[in-house]
């Protein structure tokens, strides 16, 4: 099943309650898929815990999307930026 982020929200309850019971539950952004709903400890592939090696290991084997990713120059910066905005 595919709903939007609208249609998720206004109908949370069912749709956890249609993943508990299997069902595949994507939502979607303007038609992009963007998350899944699944139940915990349904599938054998989902990791909820940091991989051995803690979290840094992590986030190595999990990396962010592109279109969300920042080096931690531009993640620097914008921490500057905010600071300097309170002064």
């Amino acid at each position: 099943m595919k709903v939007n982020m609208l249609e998720a929200k206004n109908r949370l309850s069912e749709l956890v309650k249609s993943a508990q019971a299997g069902e595949d539950v994507v939502i979607a952004n303007r038609g992009e898929p963007v998350a899944r709903l699944i139940a915990v400890g349904k599938h054998r592939g989902v990791r909820t815990r940091p991989a051995e090696g803690g979290i840094v290991a992590w986030l190595d084997a999990h990396p962010l999307h592109t279109r969300i990713a920042r080096s931690a120059q531009a993640i620097a910066a914008a921490l500057a930026a905010e600071r300097a905005a309170w002064d």
